[in-house]
């Protein structure tokens, strides 16, 4: 179970929703806010049962969410017949990655995908013989994994880390998850506030270079307030803020640069009002790992 505070984290955080969910339902009763509002009480609900299952509870929870967001990937992305051998494979890495994490093997965590899977699954587009588009379907596969699996099992093995002074994997991985969810939130309301010049207007016309500043210095001091769900001291979580908030910027416009080389404003329709499981998960598959071995530095 989660700690006193995480609890009181967790409470807080419906209070709030509750009372943003008040003003929807009541000044801006659009359908669009109200599906968004109601996925965000799906999204929270599904989130804190999942940090607050028991670790092998959890495995299972967070490795159906990497087989979400990989299928999504592959339902969007080009491929023929031949190709979707290779995509098996990489649908069976989830549960080997997922049991590395679950029983703490670091050394094969980190390599099981980066470098096993890397060796092993141009081999197994070799022996199926189709030459042509051998190079552009081996690396979006690889990319897919490296994104969808790899990046985000660190929310797993996150869970299983050993307490420090009291704090646990599960409040670890509470703090990143709302950061990260916060860092989204920010740079959309200081761009729709004082937003002017776009930063990457190619990629992702409504990022400002405002947005980007008014939530990268905003995030930087949620994290050191929010520093009691960690082992950090004031500086490190303001080097954690500053972290998770570049990170989830370059997540999200990513994502979002591949969903425009494939031609599609959202990657599904699973979650109304916020898109697909990639439209979701699209900044937490930077900031996860990135947090972990900034975690993993410091303390272990």
């Amino acid at each position: 179970m989660l700690e006193s505070n995480s609890m009181i984290t967790l409470v807080v955080l419906m209070a709030i929703l509750a009372l943003a969910t008040a003003i929807i339902y009541v000044k801006y009763p659009t359908q669009e806010l109200k599906d968004r509002v109601n996925s965000w009480w799906y999204i929270l609900g599904f989130f804190s049962l999942g940090i607050m299952l028991n670790s092998t509870l959890a495995m299972f929870f967070f490795a159906f969410l990497s087989f979400l967001a990989l299928k999504e990937y592959f339902t969007l992305i080009p491929s023929r017949l031949t190709d979707r051998r290779v995509m098996f494979y990489a649908y069976l890495a989830i549960p080997i990655q997922y049991y590395f994490a679950g029983i703490s093997w670091y050394g094969m965590f980190i390599i099981w995908i980066p470098v096993y899977l890397f060796l092993l699954l141009p081999f197994r587009q070799v022996l199926i013989g189709e030459t042509k588009g051998f190079l552009e379907n081996t690396a979006r596969v690889q990319w897919g994994l490296m994104m969808f699996v790899f990046g985000l099992s660190h929310l797993a093995y996150m869970l299983t880390l050993e307490p420090i002074d009291g704090v646990g994997g599960k409040e670890l991985v509470l703090y990143l998850v709302l950061l990260t969810a916060f860092n989204d939130v920010l740079q959309y309301l200081w761009g729709k506030s004082f937003g002017k010049h776009k930063i990457i207007p190619k990629v992702s016309p409504n990022k400002t270079v405002e947005g980007f500043v008014g939530a990268f210095f905003t995030i930087s001091i949620l994290a050191v307030l929010f520093s009691y769900l960690t082992p950090f001291n004031w500086y490190e979580a303001l080097g954690a803020g500053m972290l998770i908030s570049v990170a989830g910027f370059v997540g999200d416009v990513v994502i979002s640069m591949i969903k425009r080389d494939i031609g599609v404003k959202d990657s599904g329709n699973l979650i109304p009002g916020h898109g697909g499981v990639l439209d979701r998960v699209d900044s937490l598959v930077y900031t996860a790992p990135l947090f972990f071995h900034y975690v993993h530095y410091l303390y272990y």
